[in-house]
């Protein structure tokens, strides 16, 4: 009876050592403890000026939110070793036609949501199948999609509205759902939060996530599988076209305006919210928690700045310094995991 105590005991200790062994070795790690130490110091110099009050914090949640929104797909297509680059475009788009749709053609915005989502998931659409069919790096086909996409959002702004911006009013009850402020949060940082839980299940607890890091690790050996890596990647393309669409409604909604400007600050902003969350460029490698802690970050590098004495236009310095540290980081925290997986399968 003794010995069986004992035995449990000791499965207990071993099974808690492999717990923290894994976690330290998480990407989502390096990200998290990256959050940690730019908070502190924000706070450290900006709790004089409200950084810690909950205006504050609800500042750069806000902003982090509508990164946070399309930096999950952007970086589930970089795990899958996919990149898209035209959700720079896409947002301002949707944003147009929703507008456009709803405010200068007065159809019901439920309606409007829908014919929106239909564009946003033809685009993405169009980008999966240019990649798999032609094998162009998906660099240079969402880079040709971005232009393509911005220009002709311009064009059609122009001849619908007769200008590159449009003016919406929503009604209250998707002002309450998308737009409204609680407590000073935007409505979309509780979608943020909702599909940050959601896509974690996906990622980390279904077998579609299996094969997004299958696809992004060795993409012959998962097609000989039987991985159907060609239709999972336009299905990440879609995926990433519409959660920047939904982004894009919820800016028109909440500041009753779109314009079609293309939105080029967002392409490095979630690449860069990615990055810093652990995603690794060469693909199959990364956490949903990695990307939450890397969009959050971003957004309080970005927001927290304005708290301080610190001068603004350093922000960009302190962006590019954290970026290169998680690149370096990042291949740290992948010889860790590769070397305790390898461990494991040893004993």
């Amino acid at each position: 009876m003794s010995e069986a105590i004992q035995t449990t005991k000791s499965s207990k200790s071993t099974s808690s050592r492999l717990a923290v062994g894994e976690l330290i070795r998480s990407p989502a790690m390096g990200a998290f403890v990256g959050m940690i130490l730019v908070f502190c110091i924000f706070a450290a110099f900006g709790y004089h000026r409200n950084f810690l009050t909950l205006g504050g914090i609800a500042n750069w949640m806000n902003f982090a939110s509508t990164i946070g929104i399309v930096a999950i797909p952007v970086g589930f297509l970089m795990i899958a070793g996919e990149l898209d680059i035209s959700v720079g475009a896409m947002m301002p788009a949707s944003a147009m036609t929703l507008g456009v749709l709803s405010g200068h053609f007065e159809l019901p915005i439920a309606l409007g949501m829908i014919i929106t989502f239909g564009v946003a998931a033809l685009v993405g659409l169009v980008n999966g199948l240019l990649v798999t069919r032609t094998k162009v790096p998906s660099f240079i086909v969402t880079l040709a999609t971005l232009f393509a996409v911005g220009g002709l959002t311009l064009t059609l702004s122009v001849i619908f509205v007769d200008r590159p911006q449009v003016a919406y009013y929503a009604p209250d009850w998707a002002k309450a759902l998308f737009g409204d402020r609680y407590f000073g949060f935007r409505a979309a940082v509780f979608w943020w939060l909702l599909l940050t839980g959601v896509f974690f299940f996906v990622l980390h607890k279904s077998p579609w996530g299996n094969w997004i890091f299958a696809v992004g690790g060795d993409q012959e050996s998962a097609r000989n599988a039987g991985i159907p890596t060609n239709r999972l990647k336009i299905s990440l393309f879609v995926l990433c076209s519409v959660c920047t669409a939904f982004a894009g409604m919820c800016q028109v909604i909440q500041f009753n305006s779109a314009q079609s400007a293309t939105n080029f600050p967002l392409i490095f902003n979630t690449i860069i919210a990615c990055v810093v969350g652990g995603v690794v460029l060469t693909g199959g490698f990364g956490t949903l928690v990695g990307i939450f802690f890397g969009t959050m970050t971003l957004g309080i590098v970005q927001q927290g700045i304005g708290y301080t004495e610190i001068d603004r236009n350093l922000s960009s310095l302190i962006i590019g310094v954290m970026l290169l540290l998680a690149v370096l980081m990042n291949g740290t925290f992948q010889k860790l995991a590769t070397s305790w997986s390898t461990g494991k399968k040893e004993d």
